[in-house]
């Protein structure tokens, strides 16, 4: 009895030898990341979060990534500099921030009338897109891994009633990416400015309207406060990606078993950060509106005028930028492929679904 008790265990120890020696084996790693985002927002700042941890869990703390809110080392919209140059080894931020310098970047996050959540993804892993945009960052020295998703937003917070495109002109809009050239050419005057200093902005009069995610985050954000009119749908991103910047010497230096851990890492808060917000936005859309936000769909007029700048901004950007155009070529395909399977099954299913629970008390 004891003899076959000994032979078990050693046979254990034995199978156990080469896991426990690679994992002594394994360096220690200790990297900085910055997000762009302040820590009270917990879904989207929480998406950097959980990669640490998870990483740290899977590699029994020898990888550690320590996660500074946006201003703690650099400013939000700074954080692909910071990768870029070495200041820190990684980041977490939306891509479509860094527009100014190509307009390019917004296809790794979202472009206005483009893919929702779903498709995003399927374009990222199955549809050449996470190729396309490694390739194209390569030229800022930076790996990128998918690490989050909002799903669609909101329109924004506005002072005054916007009814028509004319009332379009002149409005002093916070927004992100490519949306703001999509509206400066319907009259908007866009403005780029982190989340931490939108309420500010917006209190003051500075700025007259401004868009940030959804409810959950605008509620704590707290721009009911100072903005009545609350608008939907965000037609800029119907489904917005957040990326991991890695630095690519500090990527290239990691061992293969850390870098696949920082990926399913990345992998898992892509999904954890959307059902964060899905289940959380209605919470926070009851509460504002209990509380007086007056909630408005934008006019038909407004989204067609919108819809039209969009595909024509695209065309004059491809046709002067041959990095977009390659992206934008391939995108278009894959979203019209998309967009038909969606008719058939996925866009049908949800309209009869929402169009009856609307109508009954199920």
């Amino acid at each position: 009895m004891k003899r076959r008790l000994f032979l078990k265990t050693a046979a254990i120890g034995l199978a156990a030898a080469p896991l426990t020696a690679t994992a002594q084996s394994a360096p220690q790693v200790k990297w900085r990341l910055a997000s762009s985002f302040p820590k009270s927002l917990d879904a989207i700042f929480g998406g950097a979060e959980l990669v640490s941890k998870r990483v740290a869990d899977a590699t029994g703390g020898k990888f550690q990534i320590q996660v500074f809110a946006g201003g703690e080392i650099v400013p939000g919209l700074q954080v692909l500099d910071a990768v870029q140059n070495g200041t820190i080894e990684c980041g977490h931020t939306a891509s479509y921030y860094y527009v100014g310098k190509d307009p390019t970047f917004a296809f790794d996050t979202a472009i206005p009338f483009g893919l929702n959540s779903r498709q995003q993804n399927a374009w990222m892993y199955h549809g050449g897109g996470i190729e396309l945009m490694r390739e194209f960052l390569k030229e800022y020295n930076v790996h990128q891994i998918p690490a989050g998703s909002t799903g669609a937003q909101m329109g924004g917070w506005f002072r005054k009633e916007i009814r028509t495109v004319a009332d379009l002109n002149g409005l002093k809009f916070r927004i992100g990416g490519f949306a703001g050239q999509v509206l400066a050419k319907l009259g908007v005057v866009p403005q780029q400015i982190a989340g931490g200093d939108i309420y500010p902005a917006l209190e003051k009069g500075t700025i007259d309207a401004a868009e940030w995610v959804g409810p959950y985050d605008d509620e704590k954000l707290g721009f009911n406060r100072v903005a009545p009119f609350y608008y939907y749908p965000g037609w800029w991103e119907g489904g917005p990606q957040l990326s991991l910047y890695v630095n690519t010497t500090a990527w290239e230096s990691l061992p293969k078993s850390y870098r696949a851990v920082l990926e399913a890492a990345a992998a898992e808060s892509n999904v954890w950060m959307i059902s964060k917000y899905d289940a959380e936005n209605i919470h926070a859309l009851r509460k504002l509106v209990a509380g007086g936000t007056k909630l408005k769909p934008f006019s038909k007029e407004i989204l067609d005028a919108c819809y039209d700048a969009a595909f024509e901004l695209y065309e004059e950007t491809a046709a002067a930028n041959a990095r977009f155009r390659k992206v934008y070529d391939a995108w278009k395909v894959f979203r019209k492929d998309q967009n038909l399977w969606f008719r058939v099954a996925e866009n049908t299913y949800d309209n009869f679904v929402l169009a009856k629970s609307a109508r009954k008390k199920d």
